[in-house]
């Protein structure tokens, strides 16, 4: 069981016959009353984000969630293919369960596959990856007076603002939380 005390961003409970992922929570203290808990949940299996409110000090099922280290292989458009690196057994995923990931998955760059039992419920990146510039305007020095930046089009076709000095062929850092460049590769 877990607490309203104990939720996190990202962790799996069960409620009401669902899986929920917490996307944020916040705390709310009336003047009179108990506190209460505004949590912002995504169900897991349809996508759906629900927002409800519930007591200070309630408890929910957590769900029994295991990760697994996987290599992405390839996709063929309605799923992507991850191949696991002790059992080499491929596991396909539907696109729909990747969800955002797909924009920062580049072929044999190693994830986490978030299962529940056997039920492939997510796809959960490192916090930051390196990419491949392909596309982006060149930048003139003395364009601005301060650092100025551009959209630079990545090899996953994800589009990210770029300082002016990033050229195509550069590999860049990228934060997958954010999606915000964040320094540039030697």
């Amino acid at each position: 069981m877990i607490s309203t005390g104990e939720l996190k961003k990202g962790a799996t409970i069960e409620l009401d016959g669902k899986l929920y992922s917490i996307l944020d929570y916040a705390h709310i203290k009336m003047g009179r009353g108990s506190a209460q808990v505004r949590i912002k949940f995504r169900d897991v299996r349809s996508g759906a984000i629900i927002e409800q409110t519930f007591q200070a000090g309630t408890k929910f099922q957590r769900a029994r969630v295991e990760r697994r280290e996987m290599q992405y292989l390839y996709n063929d458009g309605e799923f992507f293919y991850f191949m696991n690196t002790e059992t080499f057994e491929q596991i396909p995923v539907a696109a729909d369960k990747v969800g955002d990931a797909a924009k920062y998955l580049k072929e044999n760059d190693t994830c986490e596959l978030v299962l529940y039992g056997d039920e492939v419920i997510g796809v959960e990146l490192p916090i930051t990856v390196e990419l491949l510039v392909t596309d982006t305007e060149p930048g003139f020095k003395g364009d601005t007076a301060t650092g100025g930046t551009k959209p630079a089009t990545l090899e996953t076709g994800l589009v990210v603002q770029v300082p002016l000095f990033v050229e195509p062929g550069t590999k860049i850092r990228v934060n997958t939380e954010t999606g915000q460049y964040i320094e540039r590769v030697q």
